[in-house]
């Protein structure tokens, strides 16, 4: 019997949702008995979304390639080496067949800031093979990713209680 088609997801734009959309398409697809990669770049701490992933046991393999410091500006030799060592890992995964879907949380913000070059994520959306979902999250997607993606969500902020000052909640944005 013949697998169904799997595809490429971008989750991009200004509004909050990205990761959340990714961490719902980990869980349902822990549920249907896939093997997951959830990988976050720029990221690193024991987020409860990470607390949570741990808990669904060895289906899900989770790495993050960052330090969480770097937020913008010019990124340090070091976040460069973690992301593009990140993509570089991920990508043999990828083509080993390892995974069913792969996450690649926050990979577009790190493309945009130059911590991992653009043709690097193309050649990895290039050599995708047919039976891996693959999952790109973050703001700033470039044209030639969306491009190449077959379902393309921008979450866009029409209002946000950040601007009143609110910071990052545990359990909600953290």
């Amino acid at each position: 019997m013949q697998k169904e088609a799997r595809y490429i997801h971008v989750y991009t734009g200004d509004g909050k949702g990205k990761t959340t959309a990714a961490l719902g398409l980990t869980l349902r697809a822990v549920g249907a008995g896939w093997r997951v990669l959830f990988c976050q770049f720029l990221k690193h701490g024991e987020f409860s979304e990470i607390k949570a992933l741990k808990k669904l046991g060895e289906q899900v393999t989770i790495r993050q390639y960052g330090s969480g410091r770097f937020t913008k500006g010019k990124p340090s030799e070091k976040e460069v080496e973690m992301a593009r060592a990140g993509l570089s890992e991920t990508m043999q995964d990828m083509v080993d067949g390892k995974y069913d879907l792969i996450v690649l949380d926050e990979i577009n913000v790190a493309v945009h800031f130059g911590l991992i070059p653009l043709e690097g994520v193309i050649s990895l959306l290039e050599k995708r093979p047919q039976d891996v979902e693959l999952v790109l999250t973050g703001k700033w997607a470039p044209k030639e990713i969306m491009a190449r993606a077959d379902l393309v969500t921008e979450a866009r902020m029409i209002k946000h209680y950040f601007s009143k000052g609110v910071r990052a909640r545990e359990g909600i944005e953290k």
